[in-house]
């Protein structure tokens, strides 16, 4: 898909336009931060209409045909303040549809912030502030790359910038499906994910999908004393944390037949540190990491799952009484070739089947999120890792993801003809969604310019 060298703008060339342009983008990040895009205190409030609008404003300073359009829930109530746009070179370039999304994560507590958290604050090349990586980055990056190109532009371009993916999205696939003509591309970005380091570029090979269930544990239809019926009565707690440590074996590797794993895709070009995953995650010392395998494929490709929450009675005020029943709900993040539906029923069928010592087990099924992975061999893919290594002057280290977006398989469901290659500004040290959220001002620089060397190389008549 790359188009001939004679054609292209040198990294060079691109790379002084970038730095040309630099002031303005991170005034550009500056100010996003500042809006407080927080769709958890309203999807459909004023003040995410005006961080629409803004984003909207500033990608027509770069030439995209942007307007601010509301989207509707599937029941028709009104959702979230999208920015849709397009620029169109001409009718026989390639499409690329460019994503990333304006609202941001609250902040529950800003004494846990070393700055304030709706204040950009340049410390040490890093920029912080909530949503200065996820995903304020995104936008700063697309910005970017469309200035630096200009009237060299070599394909047409369409923007969606989503105003509830923190949210959960509730309304992403109705208001697709409203606008089909202004998402269909041939390829697609989403600017939502990282790179292995500050100085290191990533594609993202694959992400987990996610499911959920909630089990309650009966095992009395009333609480009683614990003196005069305990032993051969159990404690509906204990009960569900013997059902709940069942579901691993002696290595701490999920062991639930159904329940699939996977490898990374594309191949392990190197494995996760050991050290900074304790250091990132605060681990306690002497905690033996869990399960088997490279760290990668623990983190990245095989299931995981965790308690969420749980319902059970506060050490303060506590009785002599046997609990009578416990519920709990688990979050299982699953292989990303498998269907959340199969996995959820295996974790089902299991817990019932399971219960200790004949305990009443009822689950019911929660919410479901598809997985993804990327084509290793995709055309696109191969000209974004040659892009990456221009800008960064280092070879790509790609990595999985954990987590979920479940948005990217409904994109490549409805759109089954693109390729779609996941980016971002993140890396180790952005803390998303935590205190501190920032992002790295010179790996921003970067991506910026990979992204302007990426729209280039795609830049040749689409076939």
């Amino acid at each position: 898909m790359a188009a001939s060298n004679a054609e292209r703008l040198s990294a060079d060339e691109i790379r002084a336009r970038v730095e040309s342009d630099w002031n303005r983008i991170v005034e550009l990040l500056t100010r996003k931060i500042a809006l407080r895009s927080v769709s958890a205190q309203g999807i459909t409030a004023e003040h995410m209409r005006r961080s629409a609008e803004f984003v909207a404003e500033e990608l027509r300073l770069v030439g995209v045909d942007a307007k601010v359009a509301q989207a509707a829930n599937e029941d028709g109530t009104p959702g979230a303040w999208e920015v849709i746009g397009s620029r169109v070179v001409s009718p026989d370039a390639p499409t690329v549809l460019l994503y990333a999304h304006h609202d941001v994560q609250p902040v529950p507590d800003a004494t846990a912030w070393d700055t304030d958290p709706f204040t950009a604050t340049a410390v040490d090349g890093r920029l912080y502030g909530r949503g200065s990586a996820d995903d304020g980055g995104g936008i700063a990056i697309h910005s970017g790359a469309l200035k630096a190109l200009g009237d060299d532009l070599k394909v047409n371009i369409k923007v969606f910038i989503e105003g509830e993916e923190e949210m959960g999205s509730p309304s992403f696939i109705p208001f697709i499906e409203a606008h089909r003509d202004e998402f269909a591309a041939d390829v697609i970005i989403v600017a939502d994910s990282g790179n292995w380091a500050p100085d290191i570029p990533s594609l993202t090979t694959s992400l987990r999908g996610n499911t959920t269930v909630d089990v309650t544990v009966r095992a009395l239809t009333h609480p009683v004393h614990s003196g005069q019926y305990g032993g051969p009565i159990l404690d509906s707690t204990t009960l569900a944390a013997m059902l709940i440590s069942s579901l691993y074996d002696g290595n701490g590797d999920l062991a639930v037949p159904g329940i699939a794993a996977d490898e990374p895709v594309g191949g392990l070009q190197q494995d996760v540190d050991e050290h900074g995953v304790r250091a990132d995650a605060g681990i306690v010392d002497g905690y033996v990491l869990a399960g088997t395998g490279s760290l990668a494929s623990r983190l990245w490709t095989k299931p995981s799952l965790t308690v969420i929450g749980l319902d059970a009675h506060p050490v303060e005020g506590s009785f002599n009484v046997i609990s009578p029943e416990t519920r709990f709900r688990l979050s299982l993040r699953t292989a990303p070739s498998q269907r959340p539906e199969e996995a959820q029923s295996a974790l089902m069928r299991y817990l019932e089947s399971s219960a200790p010592f004949g305990a009443q087990v009822e689950v019911e099924a929660g919410d479901n999120g598809m997985g993804w992975a990327m084509d290793p061999n995709a055309e696109a893919t191969q000209d974004a890792l040659e892009a990456m290594a221009e800008a960064f002057g280092v070879a790509p280290i790609n990595q999985g993801q954990g987590g979920s977006i479940p948005f990217i398989p409904e994109l490549q469901r409805l759109f089954p003809g693109a390729q779609v290659l996941v980016t971002g500004p993140e890396d180790p040290k952005s803390n998303a969604h935590s205190p501190n959220e920032s992002v790295s001002l010179p790996g921003l620089k970067n991506d910026v310019i990979a992204e302007a060397l990426l729209l280039d190389k795609l830049g040749k008549p689409a076939k």
